[in-house]
């Protein structure tokens, strides 16, 4: 179990380090200071993965070296049952002249292991990393990928009871991240607790209980990974135009947000038969049209959808800016906006439907409005083919029979 009681860090900030001399001698104030933290309190009980979420400078490194023990509050109390380890900035702990081995025994050493522990594990250690015989070379020689292997298979070797994980995991092979999760999902189930930092918002909705969003140093927001991470993207919106944003939410609780110079006024799903429906067969024709009104003149729309699964993951987006379709409006006008699918190829399972206008590429530049999961729908099998997961590639099959001779068999 993890828990953080009213956490707080500030720092000093000088022109230039001659400063920190001067007003020492001279006493007078130099510096400015920042922030970084600001009463920041929560509780990850056992078992339980929290993802922290928020832009770059939020905090959110901060609260994992004090976490860990790197760096000490200014204010509060960290509180965690046992062993405490993390992967943090990459090459955190190691040095760059030592071989793979021996950083295993510094960085072992800095977590908490005794040489016991390390002499025990070592061979585990190093086969899960699967450096080979790059484990008897510098660390100098190493790409920030095998820096990555060596870091977590130290660290989850450890035996924690908490782990803390920052972005360190994104560098390296998809072969290794995918084995890192799957480490990470076991030391879940064995009742450990995880702090998880991350900027792939998937990863955060899918490996996580719980999501904290930080923003200039204090919590914003804590609870379910999908409705803090609509309230980070909203955040984002705001700030990128600097602009006042409007936030709603419906008697269906539908969330929605934008300066509504235009508004989407109605959404509806077609299937192949062009009716209104809530359930399409995988591979027919599916249509979806958004209605809009333009409160004043937008002289660039662009109208996007975003297709989400049962756990919030993003499966399919896109919008008309990429597509090449330019809308204009005048104050007062509507229109409607079809994406037309004439295979819909989506896997059998329930989705949900958020639209969105704005201008230009994204939402982050001047958002007009985005309403999350205004719609929800079933997908179901058709009778073509049998297949799993979510999309419907139709291969066609070959296979190539070679007769083998005599000749072939004595070669």
């Amino acid at each position: 179990m993890i828990k953080a009681e009213n956490i707080s860090k500030e720092f000093k900030l000088y022109h230039s380090p001659a400063d920190r001399l001067k007003e020492i001698v001279l006493r007078r104030t130099l510096h400015r200071s920042f922030h970084a933290l600001k009463g920041i309190s929560f509780k990850v009980e056992e078992g339980e993965t929290l993802g922290i979420v928020g832009q770059n400078g939020a905090g959110k490194s901060t609260l994992l070296k004090i976490l860990t023990g790197v760096l000490l509050p200014d204010s509060g109390v960290v509180h965690v049952d046992g062993r405490i380890t993390g992967l943090l900035e990459l090459g955190t702990g190691f040095n760059s002249e030592f071989t793979g081995v021996q950083n295993i025994y510094l960085n072992g050493t800095l977590l908490g292991m005794s040489r016991e522990e390390i002499n025990e594990r070592l061979e585990t250690i190093i086969a899960f990393s699967e450096l080979g015989d790059f484990i008897e070379e510098s660390l100098k020689t190493y790409s920030s990928g095998m820096v990555m292997r060596l870091a977590f298979s130290t660290a989850i070797h450890a035996n924690p009871k908490a782990f803390v994980v920052d972005e360190a995991l994104s560098v390296g092979d998809a072969y290794f991240q995918q084995k890192c999760m799957r480490k990470i999902r076991e030391f879940k189930n064995s009742g450990g607790s995880i702090v998880f930092v991350s900027h792939d918002m998937n990863a955060v909705k899918i490996l996580c209980d719980r999501a904290l969003l930080l923003d200039h140093g204090a919590a914003v927001e804590d609870g379910d990974p999908d409705k803090v991470i609509n309230t980070y993207n909203f955040l984002l919106a705001r700030k990128s135009k600097g602009e006042e944003i409007r936030v709603s939410d419906s008697s269906e609780g539908v969330k929605s947000y934008g300066n509504l110079k235009a508004e989407i006024i109605e959404v509806k799903m077609f299937n192949r038969y062009n009716e209104e429906s809530e359930v399409f067969v995988s591979g027919e024709k599916c249509i979806i049209e958004i209605g809009l009104k333009a409160n004043e003149t937008v002289d660039d729309v662009t109208v996007g959808i975003l297709i989400r699964d049962r756990f919030g993951q993003d499966i399919f987006g896109t919008n008309t800016y990429h597509l090449n379709v330019p809308v204009r409006l005048g104050a007062g006008e509507e229109c409607r906006v079809r994406y037309v699918m004439d295979e819909f190829n989506l896997g059998p399972g329930k989705y949900t439907l958020s639209p969105a206008a704005h201008r230009d590429e994204t939402h982050m530049g001047e958002c007009y409005q985005w309403v999350d999961v205004l719609k929800t729908f079933e997908v179901v099998a058709g009778d073509d083919f049998h297949f799993v997961g979510f999309s419907r590639l139709k291969p066609r099959v070959q296979v190539d029979k070679r007769i083998i001779s005599a000749a072939d068999e004595r070669r």
